[in-house]
């Protein structure tokens, strides 16, 4: 349902602050704006992108919960969708999602909201349902030949009955 209004809303929204903006400043001043908005989005966004994606890799390289990084990464990604669509109000909300705290502050509510009842980093688990774990990790080496069969065993056997028997 809260899907269905942000789809609702969100065009109604806009449409509403294209009016008001275009009425008080004019056209061309207005679509300025939204480019303007969209470039210096897309700046920001690589920047911080990369910021969060250096902070990924080194939650993974030391072996730290990557799950605030993580979140961070895709706040911004969305941010990116949000300053690329043309609007002021969903400009707003993607420039927002740019600012640390505002991700930091979304992060905390939405950790609150959710409950994780496991987490793991490395391999899996040491064995499988069912099996006793002692054959995890065998290596069982060998060399192969491929065998080619020869033309004459590609022709229908005496045992086969149809219209293929000679």
């Amino acid at each position: 349902m809260y899907l269905f209004l942000a789809f609702l809303l969100v065009p109604i929204i806009e449409i509403a602050l294209f009016i008001q903006v275009g009425g008080l400043i004019g056209l061309w001043p207005t679509l300025a704006i939204v480019v303007l908005t969209a470039v210096m989005g897309t700046i920001l966004v690589r920047t911080q992108g990369r910021m969060a994606l250096a902070n990924l890799q080194r939650s993974f390289a030391e072996l730290d919960d990557p799950t605030e990084p993580l979140a961070h990464g895709a706040m911004i990604l969305l941010s990116g969708v949000l300053l690329l669509t043309p609007g002021f109000f969903t400009d707003a909300v993607g420039f927002a999602l740019l600012v640390p705290t505002v991700r930091l502050s979304v992060f905390r509510y939405l950790r609150s909201k959710v409950t994780i009842t496991q987490f793991q980093m490395g391999p899996g688990p040491q064995s499988r349902p069912g099996s006793s774990g002692s054959d995890q990790g065998d290596v069982i080496d060998g060399e192969f030949t491929e065998v080619r069969p020869r033309q004459e065993s590609l022709k229908p056997s005496k045992w086969v009955e149809g219209p293929h028997r000679h």
